[in-house]
């Protein structure tokens, strides 16, 4: 049996308003748990009962979905501050090291 590699690398994944993406599924599945409540008798009528829980635990799963995806949010934002403050720092610091050598020392300089 050949190994399978693949042709092209893997493209970036993408990223979007995820936070809202998995809120307005909540609120979605929520809202069709909310619609079939009124009518559980015909639902308990053909054994389709499942179709009511279905949607409520979707909207239950969704809130763990809430959870999860905002603090990957606050992670991913936490961790592009810290790079940015670290290359902030870092060419701070290259500077402070060029301005201390004096213009001499630089390649170009003219004396």
């Amino acid at each position: 049996m050949a190994k399978w590699t693949p042709k092209h690398e893997a493209p970036e994944p993408l990223e979007g308003p995820v936070v809202a993406t998995i809120t307005g599924g909540t609120i979605l599945w929520f809202v069709l748990f909310l619609v079939q409540v009124p009518f559980y008798g015909w639902f308990d009528d053909r054994d389709l009962t499942w179709w009511v829980w279905t949607c409520l635990a979707g909207a239950g799963l969704g809130l763990i979905g809430i959870w999860y995806v905002r603090k990957r949010d606050a992670a991913i934002k936490r961790h592009a501050a810290a790079q940015a403050g670290q290359a902030d720092r870092s060419a701070q610091a290259g500077q402070a090291g060029r301005a201390a050598q004096g213009p001499e020392s630089h390649p170009g300089a003219s004396a």
